[in-house]
């Protein structure tokens, strides 16, 4: 299986900690999203990443796909069994990767649209989705289960990515959030390598 991805993407940094989790052989190919390549375009018709391309060449994408993909695959090794610790699992990856969303398009905002044609409220209205989510994701650390999940990795992708992108803001606001982070790597040793970092 090949994975197209970008280091600092939270949600490629999901897909590549969970296929490592799983024991699944995958081969990383880095990709410019804005360059639109062939490969990536042919995988993902949107240009977005992760894209992974299954042996038999069929593609799937969006890392929550994906990463059902992974547990089907292998037996249930990502999402728990029971209908209520599955929801649970469900929504706090869900939380996370709408937080990643949000904080990403407050990110596009700044870094593509010329200064005079930014627009201020759209870029606060995002950062009030991404604080609400982060409030609840800090009351639903307690409903991740011992074992490591989907959202796991979703939660490590999001802070992990937000530590340089928004360096301080979870210390100064979500200490929780921050705490969980900074612990993530001892039940993970492979975050060293998989998790987001500045491209």
């Amino acid at each position: 299986m090949r994975v197209y991805y970008s280091s600092a993407s939270p949600f490629a940094a999901k897909v590549r900690m969970a296929a490592e989790y799983c024991d699944l052989e995958i081969e990383s190919v880095a990709v410019d999203t804005a360059a639109e390549p062939a490969d990536l375009i042919a995988a993902n018709p949107l240009g977005k990443i992760p894209a992974l391309v299954l042996d038999d060449g069929t593609a799937l994408y969006d890392s929550r796909a994906i990463c059902d993909y992974f547990d089907k695959a292998t037996g249930g090794q990502l999402l728990p069994a029971t209908l209520d610790a599955w929801t649970k699992v469900k929504l706090i990856e869900a939380t996370a990767d709408g937080i990643g969303d949000a904080l990403i398009l407050s990110l596009y905002e700044e870094r593509y649209r010329p200064a005079d044609k930014r627009h201020q409220p759209w870029v606060d209205m995002q950062m009030r989705k991404a604080d609400r989510g982060l409030a609840a994701l800090e009351t639903l650390l307690a409903d991740l289960p011992e074992d490591l999940t989907t959202a796991d990795f979703a939660l490590a992708g999001l802070l992990g990515w937000m530590s340089f992108r928004f360096k301080g803001k979870l210390e100064a606001e979500r200490p929780a959030l921050a705490s969980w982070l900074a612990a993530f790597p001892e039940r993970f040793p492979a975050f060293a390598e998989l998790g987001p970092r500045p491209a």
